[in-house]
């Protein structure tokens, strides 16, 4: 590995990164706007320039070269010197920061990005204390340009991240700059509005105000979010996602960085995967049927009930038992129920949940994914299935034997973003003649359960998935279960015969002793922030 002496600091760092990359990563703050290293370089904004040692044309001794050089731009060598604390890049920076600030407008009270906009942090840590500026400012016209974006042109600094992102990781090249100079601006080609699957990441990479989401235009002030480390549940990839709340409530979602999945990137389908979270239709009371009427009733007695019916019904080992586990289940969620069935039932059948698909994979100029299979943790709970032993079947197969009346109870766990029962699945389920459903919705099959338990999102949850990779990802709770929902993960830690509280670590390390793979979860490891 490279070493390089930046400010007098010897920093080792990565082959054939730039150097603006390893002062970031060696902790040093360098402005930069235009830089990012998802993106090509283009090196316009000028605020990284940096001074460098170059031999002298005369002497050929090293010396500190006359001119500024962009660190974006310059791949790190070993040996090179560079310095960025210095009084020619400090007054460059000064004066660029006030070309930036010249029409401008002083609008940070009511800017979404307040809190976390590198323009106020570089004008207040860098520019220039007063404005010289005395001729009126141009200004720019706000743009919607898309269903989910709005352009302020008028925040503008034209770093081309955006016009970047639509080229070379969409590749649908929607945004351009029109006109040149101070009047140039960023725009759509008339008819061609910002609609990609991906069109909301240039909201995230946006370093100042311009570029806006819809969806979180005026709703909070960003400092007062929490910001919790989650995995997407949109589709079978795993993207890495920050979930932030507040008041009990998801504002938004942002990308996490995962080198192995999603790098800087997520999906709008991972972006607007939480609305359903607050849904005022989602079921927060467990109910059991009592003279031909679902009624309430609570969790102990929930559990007491299926242990009975349980122990009822498999009196031969269980085969007319069928246990459904949903690919929205948590790995550990999974393992939990399937443990607690195979000791009272043996012989049941455990299902792997019905598998949403749509369409085919989508794949990216730059290699990011958006899978076809809608649903985090296929894979994960077919893992958790093989291990547990004994009878198994696919959806279909399930379906079939249900429709043929070979079961007498079944245990069906969902957790979807939306209903997913309809008519002609709930007339195959009527076959059976116990039904336990452990869901966030009601459905048409309501009218035959005996038991119908609430189930928590996964905002409401910790645990893991496996991705169609097999990486192992964790995630943490970002908010808790709705009131009279008890979290799946307690529910089925309780059910399986444990005290205390659930905790999604201490179950892998119950898991890890049967199935290694979940002894090693794949944590991303942290990038630097770059202006985002």
């Amino acid at each position: 590995m490279p070493k390089i002496t930046i400010d007098g600091k010897t920093v080792e760092c990565r082959e054939n990164i730039p150097v603006l990359r390893a002062a970031l990563e060696a902790g040093f703050e360098v402005p930069h706007y235009c830089y990012h290293p998802g993106l090509s370089v283009v090196a316009s904004c000028r605020l990284c320039l940096m001074q460098m040692k170059m031999p002298h044309p005369k002497t050929k001794e090293l010396d500190w070269a006359p001119k500024l050089f962009p660190s974006c731009q310059t791949p790190v060598k070993d040996g090179m010197e560079v310095k960025f604390d210095s009084q020619l890049v400090h007054n460059n920076t000064n004066h660029v920061m006030e070309y930036y600030l010249i029409n401008h407008p002083l609008d940070c009270p009511v800017c979404d990005k307040a809190g976390e906009c590198y323009l106020q942090d570089y004008t207040e840590d860098y520019g220039p204390a007063t404005s010289r500026m005395v001729e009126e400012k141009n200004k720019n016209p706000k743009k919607d340009i898309g269903s989910q974006t709005l352009l302020y042109q008028d925040r503008c600094v034209l770093c081309t991240r955006c016009v970047r992102f639509t080229q070379e990781v969409a590749g649908t090249s929607e945004l351009t700059v029109i006109n040149r100079g101070n009047r140039g601006e960023i725009d759509v080609f008339p008819g061609e509005p910002l609609e990609n699957p991906l069109q909301a990441n240039v909201v995230d990479i946006c370093p100042v105000g311009a570029l806006l989401d819809k969806n979180f235009l005026f709703q909070q002030r960003v400092w007062l979010l929490k910001p919790t480390k989650s995995v997407s549940p949109a589709d079978a990839r795993g993207s890495t996602v920050y979930i932030d709340v507040n008041d009990d409530r998801v504002w938004r979602i942002r990308p996490r960085f995962n080198e192995k999945v999603n790098e800087w990137w997520i999906s709008d389908e991972s972006r607007f995967s939480w609305q359903h979270v607050h849904s005022p239709d989602r079921l927060n009371i467990p109910m059991i049927r009592e003279e031909s009427a679902l009624r309430p009733t609570r969790w102990p007695v929930v559990q007491e009930q299926i242990r009975a019916q349980l122990n009822t019904v498999a009196s031969d080992g269980g085969s007319r038992v069928a246990i459904v586990l949903s690919p929205m289940m948590s790995c550990e969620e999974a393992w939990l129920l399937a443990s607690f069935v195979r000791q009272s039932a043996p012989q049941a059948t455990f299902v792997i949940g019905y598998v949403p698909v749509e369409g085919t994979d989508q794949t990216f100029p730059k290699g990011f994914v958006i899978s076809a299979e809608k649903c985090p943790n296929r894979r994960g709970v077919e893992t958790v299935i093989e291990q547990a032993g004994g009878p198994s079947a696919s959806w279909d197969e399930f379906l079939t034997k249900a429709g043929g009346g070979e079961y007498r109870f079944a245990l069906v766990t969902g957790g979807y973003p939306k209903a997913w029962i309809d008519s002609t699945l709930a007339d195959t389920l009527r076959k059976i003649e116990t039904v336990v459903l452990h869901d966030v919705w009601a459905s048409a099959l309501d009218d035959h359960l005996w038991l119908q338990l609430p189930s928590a999102t996964w905002v409401e949850r910790e645990g893991s998935f496996m991705n169609a990779d097999g990486l192992v990802q964790p995630f943490d709770r970002a908010l808790k279960p709705l009131d009279g929902v008890v979290g799946d993960g307690q529910f089925y830690y309780e059910l399986a015969g444990h005290q205390g509280l659930f905790r999604s670590r201490k179950v892998r390390e119950l898991m890890a002793a049967e199935l290694p793979t979940f002894g090693e979860v794949f944590v991303p490891r942290e990038e630097p922030e770059y202006a985002h």
